[in-house]
């Protein structure tokens, strides 16, 4: 008989595409209970089917979560997700962790830190290295960067979703590295092609 495996903790979810449901399977998989919200019913459907728990709202999974992981499309998704109506300033207590896993801008991301630090919500700079079928497989890799003791916190939690993650210094060089490596691959391709 196959023992029940104990959860090792919640996990939030914002965004649940290509890249964020694969972060929830891994999740699932590695024993973490996930709550997790996507503006597509589909992706929290799948959600629901992986066993994970779907949310009405972003503030629904702060509500239900200590540690966060978004993964979201564009600018104007990332401010409705965070601080739009019914966002996660909404409802994540102090203390919180947001690890923020998108390529966006750095001035973007700097801002989102500025305004969830007022409510006492640490986010971490973790953009990810590897495409939506490495995600899929568990073979990418987190640059992380940011408060050194909220990353500690959520080392499990990388563990969890990626094969390796790098802790880079001060919030901003994850992006800066990930920028970099991203120009690496461009460069690459054009000496291929």
């Amino acid at each position: 008989m196959k023992r029940a495996q104990r959860s090792r903790g919640t996990v939030g979810q914002v965004g649940l595409g290509i890249m964020g449901g694969a972060f929830a399977k891994h999740l699932l998989a590695a024993g973490f209970n996930v709550v997790g919200y996507d503006v597509a019913p589909a992706a929290t459907r799948a959600l629901a089917r992986m066993g994970g728990r779907p949310a009405r709202s972003c503030a629904e999974v702060a509500a239900k979560a200590r540690i966060l992981i978004t993964s979201l499309p564009s600018p104007a998704a990332m401010e409705e997700a965070y601080f739009g109506r019914h966002g996660i300033a909404e409802g994540a207590q102090p203390g919180t962790i947001v690890i923020e896993a998108s390529t966006m801008t750095l001035e973007l991301k700097e801002s989102l830190r500025r305004r969830l630090a007022r409510r006492r919500v640490t986010l971490l700079d973790c953009p990810i290295s590897g495409t939506g079928a490495q995600a899929a497989a568990k073979d990418i890799a987190v640059y992380a960067s940011g408060d050194r003791r909220a990353f500690n916190r959520c080392q499990r939690v990388f563990d969890g979703f990626a094969r390796s993650t790098y802790y880079c210094g001060e919030f901003g060089i994850g992006s800066k590295l990930k920028f970099v490596a991203n120009l690496l691959v461009t460069i690459h391709n054009l000496s291929a092609a």
